[in-house]
């Protein structure tokens, strides 16, 4: 990892916060003097946030957040030579991850937590559902082999998919999976206070499986997503194909690319027919800008950012 010189760190915790305005105004401190960028949600039931920086900081940042009182995290590092993120993001919110407005205690009570190395182990059961909990388009890009997907939009249909079509006692096994972690913990709290049991979820999610299984070991087929730059990650969370469409914001393989469809930076398959010509313009120009802004060694939303621009 020598030679990569950011390390992206991805992190939440459930926890009873008060005085939000004094979290945001000391992690927003440090994370400008470090020269860290990403974003990162408060909210009385917790934190949860992806952050990048310099490697050197890393250790600096979780000591921080220790000393802050978050001493239970889920971490999850990561290391890539480009910078993924364009800016900070500090906000306050309802919550850090949005499901039901049904009151729950997050940090005492969800599934039992399944380490990567024992995971195969509970998907082979028979009589274990495998539950892919994220959304229908991070399905399509990868999942765990003989997975079911409720094929949900967002996280907080989810809940509808629980009160309408799953049912406790229907499976000896659930075993539940998303990308870090954290759609796990809230959706499990609401499935034990709805009467269901047998629940397992994936210990720091897809993430930390596809860092600790090796690729000759591994269930999962596929990439998956990620909400920054990278778009989606392979086994030992190498940047995977995919590219992201700025007309729709979905993630595009190579086949999507070699459609007819496809124009870089403007639109794909998925949105070509529903883009305005007004809109596809004035991608057209902000491509354009981009492309010169390369050429002169500026730098704007798409360019990624190495070490060198933070000296």
């Amino acid at each position: 990892m020598n030679n990569l010189n950011f390390t992206i760190i991805s992190f939440y915790q459930f926890r009873k916060l008060l005085n939000l305005n004094r979290y945001k105004i000391l992690l927003k401190e440090f994370c400008f003097f470090h020269k860290m960028r990403g974003t990162i949600l408060l909210a009385e039931e917790g934190i949860n946030g992806t952050i990048a920086g310099f490697s050197s900081s890393s250790a600096l940042f979780e000591k921080k957040l220790k000393s802050l009182g978050f001493d239970n995290l889920e971490l999850k590092y990561t290391y890539n030579k480009f910078m993924p993120f364009n800016r900070l993001k500090i906000k306050i919110k309802k919550s850090i991850i949005t499901f039901s407005r049904s009151k729950l205690d997050v940090e005492n009570n969800t599934a039992y937590h399944v380490s990567p190395k024992d995971w195969n182990k509970l998907i082979e059961n028979k009589n274990t559902l495998i539950l892919d909990i994220r959304n229908e388009f991070e399905y399509e890009l990868g999942t765990f082999k003989k997975s079911f997907s409720p094929k949900i939009k967002k996280f907080s249909d989810f809940k509808k998919y629980i009160d309408h079509k799953l049912y406790p006692n229907k499976f000896e096994n659930i075993a539940m999976f998303c990308t870090g972690g954290i759609r796990c913990e809230k959706a499990s709290s609401y499935m034990l206070s709805k009467g269901f049991k047998n629940l397992f979820q994936l210990k720091g999610g897809i993430l930390r499986y596809l860092k600790e299984v090796p690729k000759e070991k591994t269930k999962w087929k596929g990439e998956c997503f990620v909400f920054d730059n990278r778009v989606a990650v392979k086994n030992d969370l190498a940047i995977g194909t995919y590219e992201l469409c700025h007309g729709c914001r979905m993630p595009l393989s190579r086949k999507n690319r070699l459609s007819t469809k496809y124009e870089k930076g403007v639109t794909c398959p998925k949105c070509f027919d529903k883009l305005s010509k007004d809109k596809m313009q004035r991608l057209r120009e902000r491509n354009k800008q981009i492309e010169i802004a390369k050429q002169k060694g500026l730098y704007n939303p798409y360019i990624k950012f190495t070490p060198t621009d933070f000296s």
